[in-house]
């Protein structure tokens, strides 16, 4: 009883999560760091976003993170929020240690060949005060938190005829591609650097697949694409390579493991002996 009990609890509380996290991080991130130089909420002018601030303390545990994590491909047609793709980018790549710059992702030699853009859908971004985030190509630099604009205008069709007409990107509110410049880890390791960086970006995705499970939103990682073609839409420059491609929405229909469901599967296993 008190089993059946404590795990209704953790249900409710993960569906709430999923629900006040984006609220709840901008509000915590505002906290505690006035006076220090930064804006605490955003601005956008010019075609520079300085994002909110991202939370470093949330309401989701990682195991349920882990539990929840799914590929998601069928979305609703709301907007995601600033604060929301603000963490987003941040769980991907942004700085986590401010005494050398090193980021949220493991990196060989912390050499740091990727490069993350953001291609904003139209409607696809809402900012505090109701309006949009103007629809384009942004790239995040990490060190100053903030989007500048490489291309303006709608790109979602283009990446949609780019990435093989894979509805989920045409579908999705907001877009992030990860490009790579490799000569930064081969100059210093060789043709293994080529390696590293693959599992680089394996890192980067799986921080956006976390992030985005734990404030309630869907993504899925794409590798099937023209890799030329990408490029030339989001506006990168020749030495960068792309190698990912993660549409990022609101569920249609969320996910979440039941631990009952978990433990009925491993017991069925551990009797039969099936793989």
């Amino acid at each position: 009883m008190v089993s059946r009990r404590f795990f209704i609890l953790s249900l409710i509380a993960s569906i709430l999560a999923s629900l006040t996290l984006g609220p709840l991080m901008l509000l915590r991130a505002r906290r505690g760091v006035d006076g220090l130089g930064v804006g605490v909420g955003y601005s956008v002018a010019d075609g520079r976003v300085e994002l909110p601030l991202p939370s470093l303390d949330g309401v989701v545990s990682v195991e349920r993170a882990l539990a929840n994590r799914r590929s998601v491909r069928e979305y609703t047609g709301d907007p995601l929020g600033l604060s929301e793709l603000s963490q987003v980018l941040w769980a991907a790549y942004g700085v986590s240690e401010v005494n050398y710059g090193f980021k949220t992702t493991p990196s060989a030699g912390a050499t740091y060949p990727l490069e993350v853009y953001a291609v904003v859908y139209p409607r696809g971004v809402m900012l505090p005060d109701g309006s949009y985030m103007e629809p384009g190509s942004y790239k995040y630099d990490p060190h100053t938190h903030t989007l500048t604009m490489v291309k303006r205008g709608d790109l979602s069709r283009e990446l949609y005829e780019a990435g093989l007409r894979q509805d989920w990107i045409l579908s999705a509110r907001a877009c992030i591609v990860i490009t790579a410049v490799y000569t930064r880890t081969t100059r210093r390791y060789g043709e293994r650097g080529v390696r590293y960086v693959h599992i680089e970006v394996g890192h980067a995705a799986q921080n956006i697949y976390l992030q985005a499970t734990a404030l309630g939103l869907a993504t899925v990682a794409i590798g099937a694409f023209h890799d030329e073609r990408v490029r030339e839409i989001i506006g990168a420059p020749p030495e960068e390579h792309v190698l990912y491609m993660m549409p990022l929405a609101k569920p249609r229909k969320p996910y979440s493991l039941k631990l009952e469901d978990l433990a009925r599967y491993i017991g069925e296993r551990r009797r039969t002996g099936r793989a």
